[in-house]
């Protein structure tokens, strides 16, 4: 949050300082009006800016996250967020902590990351069965066996076009294809 407010008091700066050379170039045509108006205007865009790209910027940041849906608002006091909602929450599958048993294919156990504007990022363990459609969230009593197969769990039945099983479901898929590949 601090570095969203300095960006903003930079690029407001910035902008001013651009205009400031601009008006001593053109022989000081613009009137005094001109510079609060850029630094308004440069805090403006770039908080616009920084509120609409940090889904993008974030996920980039963190090349072993897989995006697998992101929660859209529209809000009365951002009136512009009808036509354009923004973005508040994400859910991905963190790659770099899923795991494939090899006598069980169909089971994908990895990390759902649920990551919020302005909020603490918040990991969950699960355990999704891609042949059917189903999801156990790793809690105490779930115990994985040497087979991969798991002891205590409550299997809750997922709609097949569910982002997040599909995501890990396809992280599993590429985990897969690499052992298959000998890589």
């Amino acid at each position: 949050m601090i570095i969203d407010f300095v960006g903003a008091i930079a690029t407001g700066f910035c902008l001013f300082g651009v205009l400031l050379i601009v008006n001593r170039v053109t022989g000081r045509r613009l009137g005094r009006w001109i510079y609060p108006a850029s630094v308004a205007l440069g805090m403006i865009g770039y908080t616009v800016w920084a509120e609409y790209t940090w889904p993008v910027r974030t996920i980039e940041a963190s090349p072993q996250m897989r995006l697998a849906s992101e929660n859209e608002v529209s809000v009365f006091y951002r009136p512009w967020t009808y036509i354009w909602p923004q973005v508040t929450r994400l859910r991905a599958i963190d790659a770099s902590h899923t795991l494939v048993h090899p006598e069980q294919d169909a089971l994908v156990l990895t990390q759902v990351v649920f990551i919020g504007r302005w909020e603490p990022i918040r990991v969950a363990g699960a355990v999704f069965d891609c042949a059917r459609n189903a999801r156990v969230d790793l809690a105490e009593g779930v115990e994985l066996n040497a087979d991969g197969t798991l002891e205590g769990a409550d299997w809750r039945a997922l709609e097949a076009d569910d982002p997040v099983l599909r995501t890990a479901c396809a992280v599993g898929e590429e985990i897969r294809n690499e052992r298959g590949s000998g890589t």
